[in-house]
């Protein structure tokens, strides 16, 4: 089809890649140091990007081109965006240690908070992303510590306005005990604090 469409003058080009992330769609790419029309069926025509070039590279051309994607264009923004939450750390704050975080600290106050047993993370691929991105983060072994959380998680609960409490735990017996000291510590607070639990398997699948 004959459509407007952006062209790009690589003699002008100074490859600075403003207009690369002027351009919403994905449409424009850095190759070689010079700006490039990736995927014509991402540009749009509306020119985003011919403001933000300081060289006058880009301009508009009446040509045949593909048409406009714009399924296409979303599918690919919605994957960018969910690499990037995957490619970053989402804790909030430190410490996370469960037998380390003061009762009061500030970050409780309003706080999703997620209480995971230690090998979770490593079980779980997307760990960051699926289950501390918007939450506060303690951790514990109860194994491994052998001491029972219970006490401290209920001064935390009783101290804070926590909003949520979710629970990961492995399939495995020794994790029934970061359970048992959410379920205690919710029952001894005196609050009524919506929770849930997340059981992982051994090879990081979801079981419940």
């Amino acid at each position: 089809m004959i459509r407007k469409i952006i062209t790009i003058d690589k003699e002008k080009c100074n490859g600075c890649g403003i207009c690369a992330d002027a351009c919403h769609e994905g449409a424009i790419g850095m190759v070689d140091g010079k700006a490039t029309l990736l995927r014509e069926d991402y540009c749009d025509g509306l020119g985003d990007c011919l403001p933000a070039c300081p060289a006058g590279a880009i301009t508009f051309e009446e040509r045949e081109a593909l048409r406009y994607d714009e399924a296409a264009v979303k599918a690919a923004q919605a994957k960018a965006e969910k690499d990037t939450h995957k490619a970053s750390s989402q804790l909030a704050q430190w410490p996370v240690q469960i037998k380390l975080a003061a009762v009061n600290a500030p970050y409780f106050d309003g706080a999703d908070l997620l209480i995971a047993a230690d090998c979770t993370a490593y079980a779980y691929g997307d760990f960051h992303n699926e289950f501390m991105r918007g939450r506060i983060t303690l951790i514990g072994c109860p194994k491994l510590d052998s001491i029972d959380y219970s006490e401290k998680l209920t001064e935390i609960f009783r101290s804070n306005d926590i909003k949520t409490v979710t629970v990961v735990r492995m399939e495995v017996p020794c994790c029934g005990g970061i359970e048992y000291a959410v379920k205690t510590a919710l029952a001894n607070s005196g609050k009524r604090i919506p929770s849930q639990v997340v059981t992982l398997s051994v090879n990081g699948t979801i079981l419940g």
